[in-house]
């Protein structure tokens, strides 16, 4: 009688499935808004590295830029419509946790998304107020008023961004789910539909040529 052995290490390793849902231009886009930020941050008292610490702050605001346009014209996944919508069930969320009876019936995971969605919409915006301000202390006007507007503004999102890490890492524990890898590898473990059906290379490309164009162009 003839027996076959077939090693486990010999075996047929099933892939995992996984599923793409961001894109390539929108992981670019959060990336070089994350490293303009950190490198304006750390450029900022600094004054040799002045001209370094302004062209992030501008690249900062030319990323808005494209991300406004982004959200209106992007992939479903990135438009504002989707954004707004989860702000809107803010109220509903309210009133149902006053409701709940014990803490189980409390929408967590909704809560985690409304609050996700807050600090989002809010580093997007606070962009205004942080570049603005730095554009009139670049330009010696406003005084010291100014400058301390401007230092309020670059410690405050600072501290929206460690929320945001923060609540990446908790919701992360929670879930027992890596939540920052969708954004390194754009997808997720599981089986599903994409929700991105392409990668949108040329946009991304476009975005790393556009920032290290200014770049070059402002600091040589």
């Amino acid at each position: 009688m003839n027996t076959t052995f077939t090693p486990a290490a010999l075996k047929p390793i099933t892939p995992i499935a996984t599923r793409r849902i961001n894109d390539l231009a929108t992981r670019t886009f959060h990336w070089l808004f994350a490293f303009s930020f950190l490198g304006a941050y750390l450029t900022a008292d600094f004054e040799r590295l002045r001209g370094v610490h302004v062209a992030l702050g501008y690249t900062m605001l030319g990323l808005l830029g494209f991300r406004l346009v982004w959200g209106v014209v992007g992939p479903k996944h990135v438009r504002f419509k989707l954004l707004f919508g989860k702000l809107s069930g803010a109220r509903a969320w309210w009133e149902k946790t006053r409701q709940a009876r014990s803490i189980r019936t409390i929408g967590w995971q909704q809560g985690q998304n409304l609050l996700m969605a807050c600090v989002v919409l809010s580093l997007l915006v606070l962009v205004l107020p942080l570049v603005g301000s730095g554009y009139l202390v670049n330009n010696d006007l406003g005084g010291k008023l100014i400058e301390s507007t401007h230092e309020f503004f670059g410690e405050l999102y600072l501290w929206i961004v460690v929320i945001h890490l923060g609540l990446i890492a908790l919701i992360s524990l929670v879930r027992w789910r890596n939540m920052a890898a969708p954004m390194l590898t754009g997808q997720v473990p599981g089986p599903g539909p994409d929700l991105v059906r392409a990668e949108q290379r040329i946009w991304a490309l476009l975005l790393v040529l556009g920032c290290v164009t200014w770049w070059i162009w402002s600091l040589i």
